[in-house]
């Protein structure tokens, strides 16, 4: 423990980079002790910062800015684990394919993912959405026909406004009937950038 303290002492002395190493180290340790349940880091993003977080078992939310950050980790702690920990490592391929994603080299998204946070209904909406291919879009209504339930057109729309993994789970490739966007956890500006993105590559 007395690197740790050496570092906590040499936090009054430095800019951040000897925290910086905390939270490493913590991290490290957390993981190393299996201690470590969710890790989350942040990632900037065409449509602003978005938090990533992950168990073991794979990404299990992307958190767009204006659903408040701290209020997901908050909800993420009680839902999930209190053991809960910046560690960017974890995320990492997360972020690189997120990356690709918004470069517009990469059309799907390949990672292990934890559905921990989705139950029932939603939770079959929300499996299926990757189905939507990129750069397409289908309604609600078809999205409701797909999974089976077609009289189920909001029952659909809660599911895609309460998908705890936007972008990398295509929420936003659904839209109204009427060729309107719909709304969006994101926002509609978040949903309209995403689908110009898809459009243009």
């Amino acid at each position: 423990m007395n690197d740790i303290t050496d570092l906590l002492a040499a936090t009054a002395d430095t800019d951040g980079d000897a925290l910086a190493r905390l939270r490493a180290g913590l991290a490290t340790r957390a993981a190393a002790q299996d201690l470590l349940d969710v890790a989350f880091t942040t990632v900037d993003s065409p449509v602003g910062p978005l938090l990533l977080a992950a168990t073991e078992r794979g990404l299990l939310r992307v958190a767009y800015a204006r659903e408040d950050h701290d209020a997901v980790l908050e909800a993420l702690a009680h839902k999930v684990s209190p053991r809960i920990l910046r560690a960017p490592q974890r995320l990492d391929r997360a972020s690189r394919e997120l990356d690709e994603y918004f470069a517009g080299t990469r059309t799907a998204f390949d990672l292990p993912l934890d559905h921990a946070l989705s139950h029932g209904f939603r939770q079959l909406v929300q499996s299926r959405l990757p189905d939507i291919g990129y750069g397409t879009t289908l309604s609600y209504k078809q999205v409701a026909e797909l999974v089976g339930s077609p009289a189920a057109v909001r029952a659909v729309g809660t599911a895609c406004a309460t998908n705890p993994l936007p972008v990398v789970v295509p929420c936003h490739r659904v839209v109204k009937s009427d060729g309107g966007i719909g709304q969006y956890v994101g926002g509609v500006e978040a949903k309209a950038a995403l689908l110009e993105l898809e459009s243009a590559a």
